[in-house]
């Protein structure tokens, strides 16, 4: 996607944005609750911020597990004006290739079932059955770490 830069959030403004698009997108527009939406791996997961023209436009949090081992990936969101273009595609190759996740053996997801197809496209393998979160159907995905 031209113009887009993505990085790791560093300061609260940052992170207000990215809470900012998952507002928007997750309890505005899918009308999950904003209690389920927020949590305490907020503080501390890593987030990062995807923007163009300044703008931002879609997010994502990992969150370490396993000692290190996983990186579970989250809160993939992009503001309606950014989908199709491919920023939510290069925000999730940006975590797989971040510094902090090299030495993970995995990624995993939990993909609301609409999504299963992008993350799909990306090499994510839907394990398991469909369950609900949220009241919204999902499946749990999974990707080795192919640059470790």
């Amino acid at each position: 996607m031209s113009g887009l830069e993505i990085a790791r959030v560093v300061d609260a403004a940052e992170r207000e944005a990215c809470f900012a698009i998952r507002r928007e997108v997750f309890v505005v527009e899918q009308q999950v609750p904003e209690s389920d939406e927020y949590d305490a791996l907020d503080a501390s997961a890593l987030h990062v911020l995807a923007r163009r023209g300044g703008e931002p436009v879609a997010t994502a949090r990992v969150v370490l597990k396993e000692e290190g081992r996983v990186a579970k990936i989250g809160r993939v969101a992009v503001r309606r004006v950014a989908r199709g273009t491919g920023a939510g595609a290069a925000v999730m190759r940006w975590i797989e290739g971040d510094p902090a996740v090299a030495d993970v053996e995995q990624f995993v997801l939990e993909a609301q079932v609409h999504a299963v197809p992008f993350y799909e496209r990306l090499g994510y393998v839907v394990e398991g059955e469909e369950f609900l979160d949220v009241g919204i159907p999902h499946l749990f995905m999974r990707k080795p770490n192919l640059q470790k």
